[in-house]
């Protein structure tokens, strides 16, 4: 039977806007109070989407969330009509309606982590929404995440969805933006690589001291267990401290897999020898080839990685074998990284092709080519379960053009955020979208 790993991306919402609410994330604090275009970031998305769906991938598209939260906003005290919520939280709190309006969403790789049904005891997808309780912002995504998801993959004897972890710090959990699979086929079993930043109950683990560690070990190793994955297909690896404390808040940020490769930095990860050696025995279990290609600090500097998100890419496999890496923008925009890059696609390795997209209005909040997209492996019996509302086709790319360019603005500023008019283009244009997408109600106020 054939398999597939597709992407599912997530589509920018309609209040799209730089509210530097994400400390450890270079971009998005750097780029703080500038005016954001919502407009422009979905269909920048929306054409890497088409472009994968030309290249021959299997492509899908995930919804974004309602935006403001009211009712994240009531929870926090703020009472009366939706409008007068909103102009309340603009004049007492304007950084909690800020947070409330975040289109944070759209990094679909912090959405949930996913174990395909090759690797799962019950034979099924998991899926287990992260609880992103690092930030407010995006703890409160779980909720309509877990409805959407749920939407997508309905059938329970393809699909097995989990709640959100208990939202505390020692269960932080970011999702798949720290979790990677390896394995010879898609179909096959693979091995499955969880990175955590730090243990919340064993004190003898190395921390960060500047930024926080936002994926704890615990949280790893709960998911690995609800997904019933097995001891010997599994992988538990800590991040390197000192670059979480130079930016590097996901491990997607510093490392991308896919296949048997491994490419990452020289200074990712703690005990990396060791790390990778167990790596390679356990693929090998499987009937895998594991490979690394270390990127050297000499050449690509940690602050070079960072800002030009050479890792935060899309490593994806073609029928003959080899890979293409999909860079934004920014690693051609920076000396090293290019140079780099043209070295490594003409030595001849597994990564042949390197293709460049303009995702500037993400990459400008602090999110590439990789925290766009969710992977999910799937063969042909799972992707026919999938809702087909959800899966990009010619058709769906040009209704979802159309539907952009009628709903969203085409600059947002912090100022904007307090216009009640803004919950009501949102609300209009998700109705309309979850119609187009065959979703269902999953949005609160389609629910209440």
């Amino acid at each position: 039977m054939k398999s597939f790993e597709v992407n599912f991306d997530g589509l920018v919402g309609p209040t799209h806007n730089y509210g530097g609410l994400s400390f450890g994330n270079v971009a998005s604090q750097s780029n703080s109070q500038q005016a954001s275009n919502p407009k422009e970031a979905a269909l920048q998305g929306l054409e890497k989407m088409k472009a994968l769906m030309d290249m021959g991938f299997v492509q899908g598209v995930l919804a974004p969330q309602e935006r403001p939260d009211v009712g994240a906003l009531r929870s926090l005290g703020f009472s009366g009509s939706d409008a007068q919520v909103i102009q309340r939280a603009a004049k007492q709190a304007m950084p909690l309606l800020v947070a409330s309006c975040s289109a944070s969403s759209m990094w679909v790789a912090n959405a949930a982590t996913v174990s395909p049904g090759a690797d799962t005891a019950d034979g099924r997808v998991h899926f287990t929404a992260a609880n992103l309780n690092c930030k407010f912002h995006r703890s409160i995504e779980h909720p309509t995440t877990s409805r959407v998801l749920g939407a997508m993959f309905a059938d329970p004897q393809h699909f097995a969805h989990h709640g959100a972890l208990p939202a505390v710090a020692q269960f932080g959990d970011e999702g798949a933006a720290n979790h990677t699979r390896f394995c010879r086929d898609y179909g096959q079993p693979g091995v499955e690589f969880f990175v955590y930043g730090r243990s919340a109950f064993d004190s003898r683990y190395p921390a960060p001291q500047k930024y926080p560690a936002r994926q704890t070990l615990e949280a790893s190793q709960a998911v690995a267990r609800l997904h019933g994955l097995s001891d010997e297909g599994v992988v538990f690896a800590q991040q390197n401290p000192d670059v979480i404390d130079q930016g590097v808040f996901h491990n997607d940020v510093i490392a991308v897999g896919n296949g048997e490769l491994l490419f990452h930095h020289q200074d990712a990860f703690l005990n990396t020898e060791q790390m990778l050696a167990e790596l390679h025995a356990k693929l090998a279990a499987r009937g895998g080839n594991f490979q690394s290609i270390s990127v050297p600090r000499d050449q690509v500097a940690v602050e070079d990685a960072v800002r030009s998100y050479l890792f935060n890419s899309q490593l994806l496999s073609r029928a003959d074998g080899s890979m293409l890496l999909i860079v934004p923008e920014e690693c051609r925009s920076n000396p090293r990284v290019w140079q780099y890059l043209q070295g490594l696609t003409a030595a001849g390795g597994p990564i042949r092709e390197v293709k460049v997209f303009d995702l500037k209005q993400s990459m400008q909040n602090g999110g590439g080519p990789a925290c766009l997209r969710l992977r999910v492996a799937l063969n042909e019996t799972e992707l026919a379960a999938v809702n087909p509302g959800v899966i990009m086709t010619p058709a769906l790319y040009d209704t979802l053009t159309r539907w952009v360019n009628k709903h969203y603005r085409d600059a947002l500023r912090e100022s904007d955020l307090a216009d009640p008019q803004l919950l009501l283009e949102c609300r209009t244009a998700l109705d309309e979208l979850t119609q187009i997408l065959k979703l269902g109600a999953v949005y609160p106020f389609q629910i209440n």
